[in-house]
C-alpha cells in the first residue's frame, strides 16, 4: 500500500558569491528559507528551505501543500520525487512515484511524435508494453493524427502542448506529484484536459499537490499542510487548514490560532482536526 514517511527532513542549499547583506535580502524575499552559516567559523552560507519536516502521507490522502512564496512547497514536492536529497533526516516511500511537473517531459524536436511517445513514456516510468498498450489512447487524445509521423519541430506550440499533455497524463501512478495546474492549450482542449487530470487523480493511491491556489487545493485535496519558512505549522482537513491560511494572510502569523475541533468531512482520509506541528 502506498505511503510516504518523512522524519526530521532538512533541505539546505549553499549560496555562493555575493555579499552577505545582498544574500539576506535576496533569499529573504525570493526563497523564503532561513539563512544559516555552515560552521562556527562563519564560512559558507546555506539557505534552509525545509526545516525538520516530519510527515506521513497515507494511502487515500490527497494532500495539498500551501504557503507563501518561498515557504518550501516546491522543495518538499521535489524531495518526495527524489530530485533533492535531504541534508538531514530520512524519507521512506512505498509505491511508484510519478512526478508530473511538466507537460513536455523530454520532448525531442528532431524525433517524430511516435518516437517522442516512447521516449517520454520511458522517462515517466512506463514500460514498453505499457506504452504500446496506451498508444491508441495517446493518439486519440492528442488529436494530431498524421502529424505523429512527422518531427516534433514541425509542430506548432499548441500541438506540442497536446502531445506532451497526452503522454504525461497516460501514466497509472501510485503516488502522483503535481505542481500547480497543467497548461493545456485552447479552451476546448483545456476542458478535455481538466477531465483527464481528474481521471489521473482518481487512479492514484496518493496525490500531493503544491499550489498557491486556494480553490485548486479545496477542489482536489482532502488533507492539507501549511508551510511557513520551511516548517509545517499546521496539518489537517483541507477546510481547516485553508481557514488558518486565510487568517495568516489577513492578520499575520502572530494572530493565528487553531480552530476548535471539528469533524472531518465525509469519506476523507485526513485527520479529524487541524493540528499545529
Amino acid at each position: 500500500m502506498a505511503e510516504i514517511v518523512l522524519n526530521n527532513v532538512v533541505a539546505e542549499f549553499p549560496v555562493y558569491g555575493t555579499q552577505p547583506s545582498f544574500r539576506n535580502a535576496l533569499f529573504g524575499r525570493v526563497v523564503g528559507g532561513v539563512l544559516r552559516r555552515q560552521n562556527h567559523h562563519g564560512k559558507g552560507i546555506v539557505v534552509r528551505a525545509l526545516d525538520h519536516v516530519s510527515l506521513t502521507v497515507h494511502h487515500g490522502d490527497q494532500l495539498g501543500i500551501i504557503g507563501h512564496n518561498g515557504a518550501g512547497k516546491s522543495t518538499l514536492l521535489r524531495v518526495f520525487a527524489g530530485i533533492y536529497e535531504p541534508s538531514q533526516g530520512t524519507i521512506n516511500i512505498e509505491g511508484r512515484v510519478s512526478p508530473l511537473f511538466s507537460t513536455s517531459p523530454g520532448l525531442d524536436p528532431d524525433d517524430t511524435g511516435y518516437e517522442n511517445i516512447v521516449t517520454c513514456g520511458l522517462l515517466l516510468g512506463m514500460s514498453r508494453d505499457e506504452i504500446e498498450r496506451k498508444l491508441p489512447e495517446i493518439e486519440a487524445f492528442s488529436e494530431l493524427n498524421d502529424y505523429l509521423a512527422l518531427p516534433a519541430r514541425t509542430y506548432s506550440t499548441g500541438m506540442l502542448v497536446r502531445l506532451g499533455f497526452a503522454i504525461a497524463t497516460a501514466i497509472d501512478p501510485e503516488i502522483l506529484l503535481l505542481d500547480e495546474e497543467l497548461g493545456a492549450g485552447d479552451a476546448r482542449f483545456a476542458a478535455n484536459a481538466a477531465k483527464r487530470v481528474e481521471g489521473l487523480i482518481e487512479r492514484s493511491s496518493i496525490v500531493v499537490l503544491a499550489s498557491q491556489s486556494v480553490e485548486l487545493i479545496r477542489r482536489i485535496c482532502n488533507r492539507a499542510i501549511l508551510l511557513d519558512h520551511g516548517r509545517v505549522i499546521a496539518d489537517g482537513p483541507t477546510r481547516d487548514i485553508l481557514e488558518i491560511h486565510n487568517q495568516m494572510n489577513k492578520d499575520g502569523p502572530a494572530s493565528v490560532t487553531l480552530p476548535a475541533a471539528t469533524a472531518a468531512e465525509p469519506d476523507h482520509a485526513a485527520p479529524a482536526t487541524a493540528r499545529a506541528v
